[in-house]
């Protein structure tokens, strides 16, 4: 398209506002991650974006590598909270329901610290005291759970800048 003596690639113009956008919502994911599903927005960034620029070869390369990255890293959020909790002496059937109440606690109160994080605790907190009758042991759950929640933070922050990384790759070679 010519405006005057300048010619404007409106293509080009639209792939580096698409980039940018889909930057600031990927970085936004990152820095989400510890409390909300980050890798779930940055992937959905880069689903959005290779709908939007159309997916080459390495477009689906790097999409389905996001995309195996995406769900390994949702699981290892429960799989290093439930691991560490079970170490502390809570059986997997208590962790499957503090899970499970967390997951509702979530959907019926949005903000995840409160709706999620904190049911899934209360919940582990009192099947572990009502079973044990140890309040000190029910406590050691709960902190079991919380350091595997700040290993998983720790890895889904990796996986999240891996996972922008490899788009970067995506979009930019």
């Amino acid at each position: 398209m010519y405006i005057g003596d300048y010619f404007i690639n409106v293509e080009l113009i639209l792939k580096a506002v698409t980039e940018g956008l889909t930057l600031v919502i990927m970085l936004f994911g990152l820095l989400i991650s510890p409390i909300l599903p980050g890798l779930t927005v940055i992937w959905i960034a880069a689903l959005v974006y290779g709908l939007v620029i159309h997916f080459s070869t390495l477009g689906w390369v790097m999409f389905g590598i996001i995309t195996v990255l995406m769900i390994g890293g949702s699981l290892i959020d429960n799989i290093l909270m439930g691991t560490r909790a079970h170490k502390e002496g809570a059986p997997w059937w208590v962790l499957v329901i503090a899970l499970l109440v967390g997951i509702v606690g979530a959907l019926l109160i949005p903000i995840p610290i409160i709706g999620g994080v904190l049911a899934a605790l209360v919940t582990l907190f009192g099947i572990e005291w009502l079973r044990r009758k140890d309040w000190r042991k029910a406590l050691a759950a709960i902190k079991g759970m919380l350091i595997g929640w700040g290993w998983a933070f720790l890895f889904r922050f990796i996986i999240a800048l891996v996972m922008i990384g490899l788009w970067m790759v995506w979009a930019w070679a």
